[in-house]
């Protein structure tokens, strides 16, 4: 048995591969590859796929529920888009790779960043304060958690403004107040399903409001929440797989019960790395992220040893990003807390 702690395409639970495999092979007499994707057959799939996320995250009335495609490295342009307005200002919260990405596609279609926090002074190993937030911007953006350098918003911003979130990497991890956001999007491939389709959760008295003279059709919200997501072929298989594995979520306990085990694992593994002394933390104290647990050794004499018995325990993912180094141990919610015990037998080994 192979534990994965790679930090994406995501580990989704055994079930819902074989059911996926199986629609692949058989959906109704085809295989889900092929079906229309204005059958009957698929407009159930999507509609309850946008069920589930509002039973999910118990989302609130005057929200849309899509699923676009082009990841979140796209959406960083579509929320820039739709959430321009008179100002063409916004307040972005700099915390590593993913929110610089999304400052820059800002910055691109026009919009004056003011980045009013930011850890970059010590390579992204903290949440900075958000005391600080302007008043005269158009909104709000922040990535929730950061894949890359291991760090996590522990509580929700407070802003008046309209509050803009990318969650790509710990939505469906923990229970969230959809209400405090105007967007929340995500990539599947981390907690959801597989990589192809990205989820919005948009408010509906946002949509079609964008100031913006750059808009292209596929690029505006409001014509994919006008079309009920089905403004062009959606990513039929993602969004299928998507379905089951929220099936399965809430018939696990919901967040709720996915959050109590997200938990347990990360304590696991970060008493672990506090107590052994071959090993440092990359992040210390409340920022630690809950998803992408990253750490180093203190003696690099000790790196062909430790990859030696992970490798042997048949670990993969390990690898941490070059931008930090060390390890990286990404526990997204199909992660059992079995394979933590491997690394950490492993590690205690060392």
């Amino acid at each position: 048995m192979k534990h994965n702690f790679g930090a994406g395409p995501c580990i989704l639970p055994q079930d819902v591969f074989k059911q996926a495999a199986d629609a692949v092979l058989n959906f109704n007499g085809l295989s889900l590859l092929e079906i229309s994707h204005r059958s009957p057959d698929f407009v159930k799939v999507m509609e309850e796929a946008q069920s589930l996320v509002k039973e999910a995250l118990n989302v609130p009335e005057g929200y849309s529920i899509l699923f676009i495609q082009g990841g979140a490295s796209l959406g960083f342009t579509i929320v820039a888009l739709n959430m321009m307005r008179d100002k063409k200002k916004a307040g972005y919260i700099n915390t590593g790779t993913w929110a610089k990405g999304a400052i820059n596609e800002a910055k691109a279609v026009g919009i004056d960043v003011n980045i009013f926090a930011t850890s970059e002074d010590n390579n992204f190993n903290y949440i900075p304060s958000t005391d600080n937030i302007p008043t005269d911007v158009d909104f709000i953006h922040y990535t929730s958690n950061n894949t890359i350098f291991g760090t996590q918003f522990q509580d929700v911003i407070e802003t008046d403004l309209p509050l803009i979130c990318d969650m790509s990497s710990d939505i469906f991890s923990k229970p969230v107040d959809v209400s405090k956001f105007d967007i929340i999007y995500a990539g599947a491939q981390k907690n959801l399903g597989p990589a192809g389709a990205t989820l919005y959760i948009v408010k509906d008295e946002i949509l079609g409001k964008s100031t913006s003279e750059f808009m292209p059709k596929y690029l505006n919200l409001k014509n994919h929440a006008d079309k009920g997501s089905m403004m062009n072929t959606p990513p039929v298989f993602s969004i299928y797989t998507s379905m089951l594995n929220l099936r399965n979520l809430i018939a696990n306990g919901g967040v709720e019960a996915a959050q109590e085990r997200n938990e347990a694992k990360a304590k696991l593994l970060y008493d672990e790395i506090d107590r052994n002394p071959k090993f440092k933390a990359a992040v210390s104290g409340k920022d630690r992220s809950l998803m992408n647990i990253t750490f180093l050794l203190e003696n690099d004499a000790d790196k062909n040893r430790f990859d030696q018995l992970w490798n042997d325990a048949e670990i993969v993912g390990l690898k941490g990003h070059r931008s930090v180094g060390g390890y990286r141990a990404s526990m997204y919610n199909a992660l059992k807390i079995e394979s933590v015990e491997v690394l950490v037998n492993v590690m205690k080994e060392l």
